[in-house]
């Protein structure tokens, strides 16, 4: 059996939420111990930059420029990360020789799978150095420059937790900025891609009527009348009649037109069409799931919950759906620092299973 590595995950979502911190000890296969867990929520000034970071990020051809804000972007962000790691760590009491790596997802700001092109800030070898200990970053990469899509990267950790599980086969639907969803059949063959918008159109609809970054407790949303011809408008985008996999830039329904509509019946709709999607995704499972759970921030709007019915919580189901992200990017850390893939062919469409990821090492004295 291979060492239990103790792991910290870092996961920075497309729904500009805050730092995710998630500690797990596992051999990078079956065995998972998960460990405590929080988030380091960003405030308005940091929320404003990575908005700005994201938009200065259209423009760019190669993974490696730094245009505009985006070198001052990733500084910051990297110290907000660092400081995220050494609160959790001084709070359990955690020294850096006691972590073996961190997984440190950075803050995807570009993604555009059909040119080859994904973009995450964040400094691995400067946060590596904060921390004194392994650093393993850019995970997407290598399996973009192969010809995949670079996401969803979490259905691997999907397949472990499932273990404990009898029902096959069983589907996690991840919504966060955008929504995805991980199909496990009965020999454990994955399936695995993004179904549309998550978080990511509701939160900013929020924001730019009530001032608050997101729908909290649903309240525009169960308030509002649903406008089905906008949902047709957007399934008419093409990315619902591509097969999986196939993943989505969290800005790929920034298009869609919901003029004239008041803010509660933009965000009910907002939420309908999620569901839909999601709905939609079923065409695409080789067999129906006999379990969902659901995890992600989506899953405490109660306008999204109460239009999935049989669906189930992480927590419904002894998870922590809020950890399960930067729990994934500490077992993919360990994957990564064991050469195990971390991508496969039904996951993002990569050509074979690949690994992925770069290591930074700190500075020895």
């Amino acid at each position: 059996m291979s060492k239990l590595l103790t792991a910290i995950g870092l996961m920075s979502g497309t729904s500009l939420d805050g730092i995710d911190v998630a500690m797990l000890r596992t051999d990078g296969e079956a065995i998972v111990q998960r460990g405590d867990f929080r988030t380091f929520p960003y405030d308005s000034a940091q929320r404003s930059l990575l908005k700005d970071a994201i938009e200065n990020a259209r423009t760019l051809m190669d993974r490696r420029e730094r245009l505009g804000s985006l070198a001052e972007a990733e500084r910051q962000l990297t110290e907000w990360h660092a400081a995220a790691v050494e609160s959790f760590s001084e709070e359990l009491g955690l020294t850096p020789a006691e972590i073996d790596v961190v997984g440190f997802h950075g803050q995807t700001v570009l993604h555009r799978p059909e040119n080859r092109l994904t973009v995450q800030l964040g400094d691995g070898p400067t946060l590596a150095r904060r921390l004194g200990c392994p650093v393993v970053y850019d995970l997407r990469a290598a399996d973009v420059a192969a010809g995949g899509q670079g996401a969803p990267l979490v259905p691997i950790y999907h397949r472990a937790l499932a273990e404990k599980f009898d029902e096959r086969p069983i589907a996690f639907l991840n919504i966060g900025g955008v929504a995805n969803v991980t199909w496990i059949g009965k020999d454990g063959n994955l399936l695995a891609f993004d179904t549309g918008p998550g978080n990511a159109l509701l939160n900013d609809w929020a924001m730019r009527h009530t001032g608050n970054p997101q729908d909290t407790d649903g309240s525009l949303a169960l308030r509002g009348k649903v406008f089905d011809s906008v949902i047709e408008a957007a399934l008419a985008f093409p990315f619902f009649d591509q097969p999986p996999p196939k993943s989505l830039d969290r800005d790929a329904f920034k298009g869609l037109s919901l003029e004239g509509l008041s803010p509660e019946d933009g965000a009910a709709t907002l939420v309908a069409f999620t569901k839909t999607a999601i709905m939609l995704s079923h065409d695409w499972f080789p067999a129906m799931p006999r379990r969902w759970i659901v995890c992600g921030g989506g899953r405490h709007n109660p306008a999204i919950m109460s239009v999935l019915s049989g669906f189930e919580t992480a927590e419904e189901a002894g998870l922590d759906g809020d950890a399960m992200e930067a729990e994934a990017w500490a077992y993919l850390a360990v994957r990564s620092l064991r050469q195990l893939p971390i991508t496969y062919p039904g996951t993002t469409g990569a050509p074979r299973p690949i690994t992925g990821g770069v290591l930074a090492l700190p500075e020895r004295p």
